[in-house]
C-alpha cells in the first residue's frame, strides 16, 4: 500500500478526495436534512448545458457549468416558492433542459468532439494539480459561510416555518444552500464525475444522521465518513489492480464501499437501540 503513495497521481487523487470530503460532508448534511438529494442530481445534469455552451463559445466549460448550475438553482427556488410549482416537476425540467442544451451546443461547436465522459463520470486518479487549489478554495468558502451563518442555516434546515416566524430571510437562506450545492457539484464534477459527487453528497451525511441529530456533529461525522470511504476505496482499487490484476474503477469502488458502510450503519442503528430497550 505504501508503494501507491510514491506515485504523484495517487497523491493528488488522495488529496483531492480528502478535500472533496470536506465540501461534500458539510453541504451534503444540508442536502440530507432538507431532503433535496434529487435537486442535487437535477443541478448536476442542468450544468451540462453550461459545459456545452463553453465549448460552443470558446470559454472555460467549468465557468459555463457554474453559471447554468446557479441559474438553475435560482429558477427552481423561485418557481417552487412563488409560482407554487411542484419540486419534482421542476427538477425533471431543469435536468432534461440542461442535458438537451448541452447536447445541442456541443453538436454546434466547431472542432473535435470534447471529452464529455470526463465531465459526466470523471476519474479521481487523473485529477490535475490546479484542481486541488479550486477544491481547497471551495472548502474555505463553504466553511466560512457556514461558520458565519450557522444558526440561521440550522434553523432553516430543521424548521423552516419557525425560521419564518422569527423573521429570518428563509428564501434567501434556502437559495444560498442551493447555490452551495450547485457550486460544489460543478467544481467536483470535473474531478470525480457526477455519480461520485452525488454519492458523496448523500451517503456520508445519511450515515452520520443515523448517529446524531445535531447539525454540526453531523457535518463533522459526514466529513470523516467520506474521507475514510475515499481513502479506503482508493487503496482497495489500487490493491485489486496491482496484486490481483483486476482493473476496478476507483469511483465505483468508493461508491460501493460507502453503500456497504451505509447498510451496516442502518442495521446497527436499528438493532442497537432495540437491544438496549430489551435489556432494560
Amino acid at each position: 500500500m505504501a508503494e501507491a503513495l510514491s506515485y504523484p497521481f495517487f497523491q493528488r487523487a488522495l488529496i483531492a478526495g480528502l478535500l472533496a470530503s470536506i465540501a461534500c460532508g458539510i453541504v451534503g448534511t444540508f442536502v440530507v436534512v432538507r431532503g433535496i438529494a434529487s435537486i442535487s442530481g437535477g443541478l448536476a445534469h442542468a450544468a451540462f448545458g453550461g459545459v456545452g455552451l463553453g465549448y460552443l463559445l470558446g470559454f472555460d466549460p467549468t465557468l459555463g457549468a457554474l453559471g447554468f448550475g446557479l441559474a438553475s438553482a435560482f429558477g427552481v427556488e423561485v418557481a417552487e416558492r412563488r409560482l407554487k410549482q411542484g419540486i419534482d416537476t421542476l427538477i425533471a425540467m431543469v435536468w432534461a433542459i440542461g442535458m438537451a442544451l448541452g447536447i445541442v451546443f456541443i453538436a454546434l461547436a466547431p472542432g473535435s468532439e470534447p471529452d464529455l465522459m470526463g465531465y459526466l463520470f470523471g476519474n479521481i486518479l487523473f485529477v490535475l494539480a490546479r484542481f486541488l487549489l479550486f477544491i481547497a478554495v471551495l472548502d474555505l468558502a463553504i466553511v466560512g459561510i457556514v461558520i458565519v451563518l450557522f444558526r440561521r442555516l440550522e434553523a432553516v434546515a430543521f424548521d423552516e416555518e419557525f425560521a419564518w416566524v422569527i423573521g429570518m430571510p428563509v428564501e434567501a437562506l434556502s437559495l444560498l444552500v442551493l447555490a452551495l450545492v450547485a457550486t460544489t457539484v460543478v467544481i467536483l464534477i470535473r474531478v470525480v464525475g457526477v455519480i461520485l459527487v452525488l454519492a458523496l453528497l448523500t451517503m456520508p451525511a445519511a450515515i452520520a444522521r443515523h448517529w446524531t441529530d445535531s447539525l454540526a456533529p453531523m457535518m463533522i461525522l459526514a466529513t470523516i465518513v467520506g474521507a475514510v470511504c475515499i481513502t479506503v476505496g482508493l487503496f482497495f482499487s489500487w490493491a485489486l489492480s496491482s496484486v490481483f490484476f483486476l482493473d476496478v474503477p476507483t469511483g465505483p469502488a468508493i461508491i460501493l464501499l460507502a453503500a456497504l458502510v451505509y447498510a451496516v450503519s442502518a442495521v446497527l442503528h436499528r438493532t442497537l437501540p432495540a437491544r438496549r430497550r430489551s435489556s432494560g
